[in-house]
């Protein structure tokens, strides 16, 4: 038996590949145990699961596209949050004395954490951001981000002789993702594509709205869009009034933002996803890593919008496979998005190029596959002796 923490981000979309692969883990008789806000961890992974809390602190507005928010995301956001966290990640790694640390990609307090107390680490990469380097077209920017991790890695107290990039373990790397979608993964990065299972605590959903008879769409903009997403939702909405007759869709947003909605279309602030994506014909999304997974590991093709960060990688990655279309977030107008929607919807080849995303992820083994590798490094890396190094 051995022993695995997660330290993660208070995001959904970092943190659901680590329900399922925690249940893959306890599945062979191995603990887990999470490391995170607890106010934001606790809804998303239940009462029972174990949290070693890292308290909570505010965030700064992060910018809407390109260069200027993947500088915000780090600057605002990873950077922070990791300083602020890393005396309570350190904490728990002593206190938990696990095998192996598994570290989200931008959770860097944990790779400091791990390798300043002696414990092998795992990287996993539930985003496309930092894989294949996209920012290597862009030297500045990428300069400017391993200069902002040599700093988080000074502030620390770490030996300057001993840095690494802290984005990906020198153990085992592990990524949400396959070359179906993400063709530039690196060869050292294992893509088990997506990690799957069920979730404590989903909410209700009325299934008896859904009239069989017509197509299923969902609209889903993720958690990082809500201050931007209103315009969008409104003209995705108007985009689908006038196609009652063949569809009914599914926004997940606040319905105080889509008011007066008609009856085909309805607003929910949360929905069971995984339950609900059999049914679904089309999500329509901003193109996070979680969404577009989940969606082709159903078959399910997209009509993707993205807004910043790794959305544009993985929009492409759709494209690129055939599984549907991509549209401008800021620029599509109800139109540009009814066209979208009525040509995937159209043509069964993108359901055809879904499939077979769908087929590549199986084979990659998911929640399954990653488990064996984390146990694996668990048993060649034994961490008993490990914990060599002072916190002070």
């Amino acid at each position: 038996m051995s022993r695995f923490l997660f330290v993660v981000p208070p995001l959904a979309g970092h943190v659901n590949p680590t329900i399922g692969l925690g249940a893959a883990l306890a599945a062979r008789g191995h603990e887990v145990a999470w490391c995170g806000p607890e106010l934001h961890l606790r809804p998303m992974l239940g009462q029972d699961a174990v949290v070693h809390p890292t308290g909570t602190r505010l965030h700064r507005p992060q910018a809407d596209h390109g260069t200027a928010a993947i500088r915000s995301v780090w600057d605002r956001f990873i950077v922070p949050f990791a300083r602020f966290s890393l005396p309570a990640v350190e904490k728990a790694v002593l206190d938990a004395r696990p095998d192996v640390v598994v570290v989200d990609q931008h959770s860097p307090a944990g790779a400091i954490a791990a390798h300043r107390l002696g414990v092998p680490w795992a990287t996993l990469a539930a985003s496309t951001m930092e894989l294949g380097e996209p920012l290597a077209d862009m030297p500045r920017v990428l300069d400017w981000l391993h200069g902002r991790l040599r700093h988080l890695w000074a502030k620390a107290g770490m030996p300057a002789d001993e840095y690494f990039d802290l984005r990906f373990s020198p153990y085992l790397s592990l990524a949400c993702t396959t070359r179906a979608l993400t063709a530039a993964l690196p060869d050292d990065v294992i893509g088990v594509g997506p990690i799957l299972a069920e979730r404590p605590g989903q909410p209700d959903f009325p299934w008896e709205w859904l009239d069989q008879g017509r197509a299923h769409v969902l609209v889903s903009v993720g958690t990082l869009a809500d201050d931007v997403s209103a315009r969008f939702l409104r003209e995705t909405a108007a985009a689908l009034a006038p196609l009652g007759d063949r569809l009914q869709a599914i926004f997940v947003a606040p319905p105080e933002v889509l008011p007066d909605l008609p009856p085909h279309l309805i607003a929910r602030t949360r929905v069971p996803m995984l339950a609900l994506l059999p049914r679904v014909d089309l999500v329509v999304s901003h193109g996070g890593l979680n969404t577009v997974c989940e969606s082709l590991a159903h078959g399910v093709p997209l009509v993707v919008a993205p807004i910043r960060h790794d959305q544009p990688i993985n929009a492409n990655g759709v494209v690129a496979a055939g599984a549907g279309l991509r549209v401008g977030f800021a620029r599509a107008d109800a139109g540009a998005l009814r066209a979208a929607i009525t040509t995937v919807l159209g043509d069964p080849a993108h359901r055809v190029a879904a499939a077979q995303v769908r087929e590549s992820f199986a084979e990659a083994g998911g929640a399954d596959a990653a488990a064996a590798a984390l146990v694996d490094l668990a048993t060649r890396s034994p961490a008993a002796a490990g914990m060599s190094r002072s916190t002070s």
